[in-house]
Order: C-alpha cells, then structure tokens, then sequence
C-alpha cells in the first residue's frame, strides 16, 4: 500500500490555518482501491485551493471523508466548500450543541437551561454549525469522532478525545456561561484584556539562547478548550504510523498517547507527525515531546519526519523556534509550509512534477523567551 499527505499552504499575513489532504491504497491503480482524506480545510478562501489540489494531484472530486478537528475558523471554514463541490462520503464533527443536556450542571448559574446552552454553543461556533448543515442538506452521514472510532479502510483510527474528557472541556467553550470552579480539564479560561496585553508583551520581549543540550521550552503550557478538544488521528500507513494532532494540547495529547500505548502499538513506527497548533509553544512540553517524539538524541539526525501549518510571515509565533529546536533534538525536523504546500509521500506514490526536496527548518541558537 501507498500513501501521501499533503499539507496546503494557507493562511496570510500572520494568520495560520490548517488544510490537510490525504489518500492512500493502490495509488497506481483504480480510485475504486484508494481511500481520499481531507483532515481541516482552513479558512474559508481556502476551500477552493484544496478542492483543485484534490482534483489534480489525485485526479478525483469524490472525497472519502472529510474531518474537522475542532470548530475553530481557521480549520473548519474551508470545509464548506469542500462539501458545496465534492461529493463526500462521511463527515466527522464533533457537535457540541448535541451535548447540553450532559453539562446544563456544570455552571454557576443554576437558571442555565439545555436549550440555552445548545444556542449559545450554535451561535458562537457559527462556522461548525454552518457545516453541520450543510452536511445535512447534502445528506452526508456525519461521525462525532471520540477515542475508538475508525474508519472502514482499517487505516484511520481516533485516538482522542474521549468523548468523556470532550464533554469536561465543554464548559469552557467560548460562548457557554462561567462553569463551577474545577469543573474544567485542561483548558485555560479567557483571560482579561489586561493579562492578554501583558501576556503578548511578554511574547515579544527578550531572546534567551539555547543549544543542543540546552531546552528552554516549559512544561506548563495551556491551550483553549476548544484547541484541547481537537481530534486527534492515528494512520497506520504501509507498516508505519502517521498521527495528526490539529490544534490540541498536553493534556489531550497525553491521553491521546496513552491510548496509542494502551492498544500496544510500536512508538518506533511512528514516522510522520503534525505540529499541533501551527507550532505554538503552549501546546507541547519537554517531557510529552519524550513520550510522543522520543528522547533527544546525542546528534543531528533525522528519524521522522514533522510537518507544520504556518503562515508566510507566522513566525516567530508560529512555529515558535523553541518547539522547532525541541521537536529537531529529537529526531523529527520540522518542515513548515510558510508560503509553498509540503508532499508527505510513501515510495509508491506517484512522481510529481514541479515539487523539489523540502529543507527542514534549522536549528535556532536564539529563541523567544
């Protein structure tokens, strides 16, 4: 079996989003022996760029399944065109407006009704609820992807989130009331205007050095609830792993793991990993890069191969250079698309002409502190 992964240049300014395409099976022979993945689609204007790429780098406008990780703009928007221009066999969504009823005690506020939740969560997360209809409209089946679901090839599976730990997060969603005190799982609250001031001056003040045994990325990093509820993909790919983490977290991604560790899957034949979070540094920690990537390695060399969604002018937000450094320690040099799409490929995927050897970012001996 062969396979290939496409990571979509999209995004502009600083802004990054996430539009992956996928497929694997018989690449050389009929579409009937091929599976088509879409994982995100970015940000609306981009739905167009991954149906063309679809259609001709894959020579179809028939899409297998299309994933939205979580209901953030810059990974779902895209998607509605995907669905407006191919046809699609499956949807998978989260839909967290179909969850009220289980968190209606999760509030301070003891008035707070089932129905109110469901329109609050469907009015501010308006570009998932879009896509839920149209789905519907089409009549394209739609999954909520929890921990244990797999798709029909046998080569896709959903190692996270549970759909317990989903329904934790849920309090927190933008949109919802204030929840209970401790009722949240790894999920930051929003924060003031003055702590979110301080918190980007800090971002962009001072440079610290780093070297090859010197990590300077923490261990307390915090994402959203809505980043933490991402999907997370497991591809089992011609004897290999690939795993895509969209925007989630540690904690996500620790359960995540734990769950790939669990089913007494191989870590070594992990060969391919997306940089959650268009590379931010609050999405990784030293001690979860060991368990997922692996220990640092004594010298510079490549074991897997890392891809990241980064804007043309993200950095030095996205990728942030210390995760870049801390993912390169490791074995898993980071390939960012900042301006041109990257091709993940097996060795029976078809030849493509135009595309050149990526060169992996470099190691950096300053980073943002």
């Amino acid at each position: 079996m062969s396979y290939e992964i496409d990571f979509l240049a999209v995004g502009d300014n600083g802004r990054s989003g996430d539009a992956i395409a996928a497929r694997f099976g018989n690449l050389g022979g009929p579409r009937t022996e091929q599976t088509v993945v879409v994982v995100d689609g970015g940000f609306r204007d981009s739905g167009d760029q991954i149906v063309d790429h679809v259609a001709r780098y894959y020579g179809t406008n028939l899409i297998d399944l299309v994933i939205s990780t979580h209901p953030d703009a810059d990974h779902v928007a895209g998607l509605e065109v995907v669905l407006e221009r191919c046809g699609v066999g499956q949807l998978w969504m989260h839909r967290p407006w179909n969850h009220a009823d289980d968190i209606a005690g999760m509030f301070k506020d003891g008035r707070v009704t089932d129905n109110s939740i469901r329109a609050n969560l469907r009015a501010s997360l308006d570009s998932a609820r879009s896509l839920e209809g149209l789905a519907i409209k089409k009549g394209i089946p739609i999954k909520e992807p929890f921990a244990g679901v797999s798709h029909e090839s046998g080569c896709l599976y959903v190692l996270g989130p549970t759909e317990s730990y989903y329904r934790s997060l849920l309090p927190a969603f933008r949109g919802t009331p204030e929840p209970k005190k401790a009722m949240v799982a790894g999920a930051t609250a929003q924060p003031g205007v003055l702590a979110s001031l301080w918190r980007e001056a800090k971002e962009v003040a001072a440079q610290v050095a780093e070297g090859w045994g010197i990590e300077t990325l923490g261990e307390d990093g915090e994402t959203s609830a809505e980043n933490n509820s991402s999907t997370v993909l497991l591809l089992l790919l011609d004897g290999e792993y690939a795993i895509l983490t969209g925007d989630a977290g540690i904690p996500a991604l620790t359960q995540a793991l734990d769950l790939f560790e669990g089913a007494g899957l191989d870590k070594s034949a992990i060969r391919f990993v997306q940089v959650p979070h268009h590379g931010s540094k609050r999405n990784v920690s030293p001690s979860l890069l060991d368990k997922w990537i692996g220990p640092k390695q004594g010298s510079d060399r490549a074991i897997r191969t890392a891809f990241v969604s980064a804007a043309k002018d993200g950095g030095p937000k996205h990728p942030a250079k210390k995760v870049a450094n801390a993912f390169r320690r490791r074995g898993a040099p980071i390939h960012a698309t900042q301006g041109a799409a990257k091709w993940h490929y097996s060795k029976g995927a078809p030849a493509r002409y135009g595309y050149s050897a990526s060169a992996p970012l470099p190691f950096y001996p300053m980073v943002d502190e």
